[in-house]
């Protein structure tokens, strides 16, 4: 699904500046400035949410057995001894 629309924003005298520096600076236009921009900032938000965040979606989603992580090691080499017979 392809989503696509129209941002309006009000900035101030110095923003505007700023926005006219780098559109001069990169020869790129003002929605290509404010799309970096975003990007930008949006990968700075996401890496200072520590690497928790990007398993949280996982994190308590599986089942299985109360005592497994004692027992891993020996429920591992069971199932793969009978998925690879010797």
């Amino acid at each position: 699904m392809c989503m696509t629309g129209r941002l309006n924003a009000r900035i101030d005298a110095a923003l505007a500046r700023k926005v006219a520096y780098l559109r001069a600076r990169t020869r790129k236009t003002t929605t290509e400035v404010v799309k970096a921009s975003i990007e930008a900032y949006y990968e700075r938000v996401r890496s200072s949410e520590g690497p928790g965040a990007l398993l949280a979606d996982f994190v308590g989603s599986a089942s299985g057995e109360a005592v497994l992580s004692t027992r891993y090691k020996r429920l591992l080499t069971s199932s793969l001894g009978r998925k690879a017979p010797r």
